[in-house]
């Protein structure tokens, strides 16, 4: 069973830390600033790819650090992300990360995880995460590209329409949400029939 509680977070109001400069590392930086374009950043490893060196010089929000990690690249830190190819590293830092009550992902090794990065699916404003509990990537990829092709392009539309309506209503909390979900049953009565 699943029993992950799912949040989205403004990191663009944290400081996230990722440790590891290779492929994985790029994965998770691309990742960040895919969904966090303002996402503040701190990289280090002993060596840096290319690709996220690019990263780095057009977003002056990344700051790469080329060298080991060090217990000290934790200090100010809101968010751990760890990426090297070492397990006996990824699990001293994970350790040391939650030494000091920092979250903390660790790359394929579930077991040092505090959170999971979930598949994500954007239609404009509409985020939908998917999460497999740290089982298999590969079918939160696979459910992404269903969800992606799936939900129509004109989300954006409806959704800004129903802002402008809920900001239209008067009443209490309870009133509001009867009669939005009034308005949107609609959604749900096509797929019946």
């Amino acid at each position: 069973m699943n029993n992950l509680f799912p949040i989205f977070v403004k990191l663009e109001q944290l400081h996230t830390l990722i440790v590891g400069g290779g492929y994985v590392g790029l994965e998770k930086i691309s990742a960040v600033l895919a969904n966090s374009p303002q996402a503040m950043v701190t990289l280090v490893a002993p060596e840096i790819r290319e690709e996220i060196r690019e990263l780095a010089a057009s977003n002056a929000k990344v700051s790469l650090i080329n060298r080991k990690f060090e217990e000290t690249d934790l200090f100010e830190k809101d968010l751990v992300i760890v990426a090297t190819n070492d397990k006996a590293e990824n699990e001293n830092i994970s350790n040391l990360a939650r030494a000091r009550h920092l979250l903390t992902n660790v790359a394929d090794t579930p077991g040092l995880c505090d959170f999971y990065l979930s598949s994500v699916v954007r239609k404009g404003n509409l985020k939908v995460a998917i999460s497999t509990n740290g089982m298999s990537p590969t079918m939160a990829k696979r459910l992404k590209e269903v969800l992606a092709e799936a939900l129509p392009d004109n989300l954006e539309t409806a959704m800004e329409q129903l802002k402008a309506v809920r900001e239209m209503l008067r009443g209490d909390f309870t009133s509001k949400v009867d009669e939005l979900n009034k308005i949107t049953s609609v959604l749900i009565s096509r797929k019946e029939e």
